[in-house]
């Protein structure tokens, strides 16, 4: 009875790994830079960052 559980414990833990090892493999998602978003003073999206300008004051 205890090594039935045991072994069925084991199971789901390698059938867990190898679940979390083929989504990794299948993953569409790219690195952090390739998900980024900038937003211009137009309200428009670009991938690429904004020119740096100093702010006007009035």
């Amino acid at each position: 009875m205890k090594k039935q559980l045991e072994q069925k414990r084991l199971k789901k833990k390698k059938d867990k790994e190898e679940r979390k090892q083929e989504r990794k493999e299948n993953s569409s998602g790219g690195s952090l830079e390739d998900m980024i978003m900038y937003v211009d003073e137009n309200g428009n999206f670009s991938s690429t960052p904004p020119e740096k300008e100093k702010k006007k004051e009035s």
